[in-house]
């Protein structure tokens, strides 16, 4: 198991440190640009565009960020990259951007976003621009097709399985995911404690990082069972004072 202190120092500001898409949308090198300011940790989404190019945005439907239709599979990084996000003048970034942009200032929490039959080569491509990246990066993902190529593209990249759910059959298949390498745990606050965090955490001594922190109750129970979280709305800093 890799060392992973830095993936718990500072709080993990989800899709970047946006205002809840008010005026800062989530996802974009604006709100990136304000976590890095504020020495806060980087949690972001990567789809794969038509032409083979990790792009950043949490929606495989584009209507919601974009007031445009369609999906991210349909389109070239190009034409991603010329969409805007709400109605700022922020754009739909692609994965090189962000790395451009932090250039190791924080750390970098990846989620590759699997879309059965329009994910082939995601892990490859995203590998292929972390393995020279001289930051701190980890990978994670909800799809277990995407994690067990995990170790075959990004063998040095921590990789982490993020998860939700306290039924049997949801903890029995995070479970069967740690013959895959897995580095640490993604898991949603709200449903802590289960079994699944209890044996990682304890038994493997595995980080453990929440979301999506909201309130105050969020990040006590967060802190009860888990190492960290991944936060948005509401600034960790002044909420810890």
């Amino acid at each position: 198991m890799k060392k992973l202190s830095w993936l718990t120092k500072r709080p993990i500001a989800h899709r970047g440190l946006h205002d809840l898409n008010k005026k800062v949308w989530e996802n974009t090198l604006t709100a990136f640009s304000r976590a890095v300011d504020r020495n806060f940790a980087i949690e972001c989404d990567v789809h794969l565009s038509s032409d083979r190019v990790p792009v950043i945005i949490h929606d495989g439907d584009l209507k919601r960020l974009t007031r445009t239709d369609g999906f991210v599979w349909q389109r070239t990084a190009a034409e991603m990259q010329a969409l805007k996000v709400g109605r700022t003048k922020d754009h739909i970034p692609a994965l090189a951007e962000l790395l451009d942009l932090v250039r190791g200032k924080v750390p970098l929490v990846i989620e590759l976003k699997g879309i059965a039959g329009h994910d082939d080569g995601l892990v490859e491509a995203v590998g292929a621009q972390l393995n020279k990246y001289k930051g701190k990066v980890a990978i994670m993902s909800f799809d277990h097709w995407l994690i067990r190529d995990f170790g075959k593209y990004m063998p040095d990249i921590p990789a982490g399985l993020t998860a939700y759910g306290k039924d049997s059959h949801l903890i029995e298949a995070h479970f069967s995911m740690l013959a895959h390498g897995l580095d640490f745990t993604s898991y949603a606050a709200g449903d802590l404690p289960n079994p699944f965090v209890g044996f990682v955490r304890d038994k493997l001594k595995m980080p453990v990082i929440t979301w999506t922190i909201r309130d105050r109750p969020a990040v006590d129970l967060t802190f009860r069972y888990a190492d960290q979280m991944t936060f948005e709305g509401f600034d960790p800093d002044k909420m810890k004072a």
